[in-house]
């Protein structure tokens, strides 16, 4: 690859290599988008290394972009700038060292080589210089390049003791080969095994982002049987461990439910991008191991695992430091019905459908994706007639909603308007009232129409013995 063709293309390396020659520094381009080039993968992240103050590089290189000023990170000795498509971040050359207890360095200034040496792989250890000598010149001291060419992930210095030092690169290790579809090399991926339980002193949040960074990837059960086999798992996602393995009662067994839940989550990739619906899928089964129980009339039966799923998806994300706002409720929902469209496939009653339809609202789409990515068996008849029934429960909602505008319906009649109406005070008969209104809408006793259900309100009224007056209620 020509790369000093590849930086010619952009104005910038000449502007960082004017910048650096004017302090007397040495400068390169480095890390990822090194890697990304060689991969013809578009990379925004822009790092750069000087032998010298990156700071003092990110001002001299404002200064000659105009009215821009970086964001400097003193503690760390870093700056950025954005500019244009690209986010530029400019440190100074540095060895590290670390203490046991801690991935924090201890930091000290170093050259080109050190620098590269405390990178995580070989890989990321590339860099490309933007002096003026040797514009355009690749440095790859770890054969970075043959590796990409190999596709296997290996680190610049002993593996034990790079993710000794930094645990969280045992779970980038992962990450980058779920994304790029690397292997791990053989000696890396056993240190890996063997410092585990240095995970204990990463924070969540960065594990959790690494996680999501490899649910997001194209193939994520790659990275999950990566994280399984090397033990990093069981660190941070024991309900995951739990899903694991075949139990057998007089020659009945059930499936395993941890490889199920991978086809799933993979199926899943296939048809949306969607983060939280990939994290419903990983969670839809997630309480089958505390509901698992054998019947000798039926085998093995997980009776209610969906209700205890939502009730358990609350606290997985607080543990995860996942939001717990909309992106939680949404897969709290697909997890407590994703049972509902499969038990629709026997029997698509129009009121059933109206059900689903109110309960699920917006998500129904997601909820009807996650149903279809949940049909694995190896059984591709069984498949198919399931998918098939699917796309006819698909049609029947729009037949229904058509029809009845049940989605995220609201009531008809509030439950101020009950009160006023029937001359009540709020309490519980108002509820009972307002939820037979809603119960009869969806069993299709009564249109979803405002004088239909005031209608229905008098009959339930008078049935109570509560007194009404018809006209004042038709016109109010």
């Amino acid at each position: 690859m020509n790369f000093r063709a590849e930086l010619e293309k952009h104005p910038i390396f000449y502007t960082i290599r004017d910048a650096s020659e004017g302090l007397g520094y040495q400068s390169f381009v480095v890390g990822g988008y090194v890697r990304d080039l060689i991969l013809g993968r578009p990379s925004k992240d822009l790092d750069f290394v000087c032998v010298g103050s990156g700071i003092e590089l990110a001002e001299a290189v404002a200064g000659k972009l105009g009215n821009i000023q970086p964001t400097v990170f003193r503690n760390f000795g870093t700056a950025m700038i954005p500019h244009n498509d690209f986010d530029l971040e400019f440190v100074g050359a540095r060895k590290e060292s670390y203490r046991a207890d801690s991935r924090k360095p201890v930091v000290e200034d170093g050259s080109l080589k050190d620098d590269q040496l405390r990178r995580d792989f070989t890989i990321n250890a590339m860099a490309i210089s933007v002096n003026k000598e040797d514009f355009g010149t690749l440095l790859d001291p770890f054969d970075g390049v043959g590796h990409i060419k190999k596709k296997i992930l290996k680190t610049p210095l002993d593996p034990t003791i790079t993710f000794s030092d930094d645990p969280l690169r045992m779970m980038r290790a992962v990450r980058f080969a779920s994304q790029l579809g690397f292997d791990i090399d053989a000696d890396t991926f056993e240190a890996i095994r063997k410092n585990g339980e240095r995970l204990k002193i990463v924070s969540m949040e960065r594990i959790t982002d690494e996680l999501n960074k490899i649910i997001l990837s194209p193939v994520p059960s790659y990275g999950f049987k990566l994280l399984f086999h090397s033990g990093l798992l069981k660190y941070f996602f024991p309900e995951m461990i739990a899903l694991h393995g075949v139990e057998y009662v007089h020659n009945h067994a059930h499936k395993d439910n941890f490889f199920h839940t991978l086809q799933v989550l993979d199926n899943v990739a296939k048809m949306s991008d969607d983060l939280w619906l990939r994290w419903a899928a990983i969670l839809h089964d997630i309480a089958k191991p505390a509901t698992k129980r054998f019947e000798p009339k039926h085998g093995w039966t997980f009776h209610g695992h969906e209700e205890k799923g939502a009730r358990m998806t609350p606290a997985i994300f607080r543990r995860f430091k996942l939001p717990m706002g909309p992106q939680m409720l949404f897969v709290q929902k697909l997890v407590r019905l994703h049972l509902r469209p499969i038990a629709l496939v026997h029997e698509v009653t129009d009121s059933a459908v109206r059900r689903l339809l109110f309960e699920t609202g917006e998500d129904v789409e997601a909820l009807m994706k996650l149903c279809r990515a949940d049909i694995t068996s190896k059984n591709n008849d069984k498949v198919s007639k399931y998918l098939k029934n699917f796309d006819l429960v698909e049609k029947k909602m729009v037949e229904v909603e058509g029809k009845d505008k049940v989605r995220n319906f609201q009531p008809p009649v509030t439950g101020d308007e009950i009160i006023k109406w029937l001359g009540l005070t709020p309490g519980r008969i108002v509820g009972d009232i307002k939820e037979q209104i809603k119960d009869a809408i969806l069993d299709g006793v009564i249109h979803n129409d405002r004088e239909e259900a005031i209608r229905f309100m008098i009959e339930i009224a008078r049935k109570k013995g509560i007194t009404v007056t018809e006209s004042n209620l038709l016109n109010p």
